[in-house]
């Protein structure tokens, strides 16, 4: 497994080392020892959460207000533009997005800390996206932040308008969201 470091230092992109040969492959998708010796991220996950979307859908940018989660995420089938907002405002990179291509074919994980806002848009015909979360789901507490706000700037890599829920089309800008001390 490699560890690299993203634009944002706290986002950490993890490429898990695939055994493969002409039966298939095998990978350890997660050793809770080994992910804490090789990130110094100490957690306890407590749900895993599974999605299937079709091309175009963004989901996100999600984050909840109370009871943050830290997410570990990945691809199973498919490829999507995975990118994480940081929303604490006592840091350096507050208000800047990372992002990255994870895909069935190159394995690689993303670790998302508390005081993130997250999402994802499909690039292939489908996409099966997973997740473990550090705090369970609290719809309470859920807020979502507007996924092409100009003051954040993502570039997502669009052939058109996204298929976006209705949550997701009554997100909040950032000068206007609640977020994290």
């Amino acid at each position: 497994m490699q560890i690299k470091t993203t634009a944002i230092p706290d986002l950490l992109l993890i490429e898990p080392t695939v055994f493969g040969d002409d039966r298939g492959f095998f990978y350890e998708s997660y050793n809770r020892q080994r992910f804490a010796d090789m990130t110094g991220v100490t957690c306890e996950f407590v749900q895993d959460n599974h999605s299937k979307s079709a091309k175009g859908v963004l989901r996100g940018l999600h984050y909840q207000i109370k009871q943050p989660q830290g997410k570990l995420v990945r691809v199973t089938s498919g490829e999507v533009f995975d990118v994480a907002v940081d929303l604490r405002k006592s840091s350096a990179t507050f208000g800047k997005w990372a992002g990255t291509v994870l895909s069935a074919a190159n394995n690689r994980q993303l670790w998302i800390p508390e005081g993130f806002a997250h999402g994802f848009l499909v690039l292939s015909e489908h996409a099966e996206f997973l997740y473990k979360t550090t705090d369970y789901w609290a719809p309470e507490f859920e807020r979502s932040l507007f996924w092409n706000d100009p003051a954040i700037g993502i570039d997502w890599p669009l052939d058109g308008e996204p298929l976006l829920s209705g949550k997701d089309k009554t997100g909040t800008l950032l000068a206007n969201a609640e977020v994290y001390d």
